[in-house]
């Protein structure tokens, strides 16, 4: 992968946060049956009342990850990367870049959840060090709620 630079999101990037999100999470469409939570986000009002740490390669956002700071624990509300950069290890440095977000913040702790039939995705996450807390039904399916320690190291090889 080329040499990647990380930059917080801004305003004028809501647009483009939005594109790339609703990309990158149209292929859950036809397994869930609607779109995912996050392609329906109020991106304007994210980027300005939550982190969103875009991913840039040559120029070009090719993924972000949004958290929000709670008082006990990280966030992680949307991890997303562009269709043309899936697969190359970017979603593990995002990962990364979170863990150190929490430790900056004095975090001891990072959450996310996701979507039960998103199965790729939980068993990336249980090989990044996160356990499953519980799971809930709801409406819209069941949510995977899932969490880990913020000191232990992620690998982004």
């Amino acid at each position: 992968m080329n040499e990647l630079l990380l930059r917080r999101a801004a305003a004028a990037d809501a647009a483009a946060v939005r594109t790339l999100t609703r990309d990158a999470y149209a292929k859950w469409v036809p397994l869930i049956g609607r779109e995912p939570r996050p392609m329906q986000a109020d991106y304007d009002h994210a980027v300005v009342a939550h982190r969103v740490d875009l991913a840039l390669l040559n120029g070009e956002i090719a993924g972000l990850i949004e958290t929000i700071d709670q008082p006990d624990h990280l966030l992680i509300e949307n991890v997303a990367v562009a269709p043309a950069f899936q697969g190359r290890g970017l979603g593990r440095r995002l990962m990364a870049h979170a863990e150190q977000l929490a430790r900056a913040l004095g975090r001891a702790e990072i959450r996310l959840y996701t979507n039960a039939r998103f199965t790729e995705n939980i068993a990336l996450y249980r090989r990044l060090g996160y356990r499953i807390d519980r799971k809930e039904e709801g409406p819209l399916g069941v949510t995977v709620y899932m969490s880990k320690p913020a000191g232990r190291h992620i690998s982004t090889s």
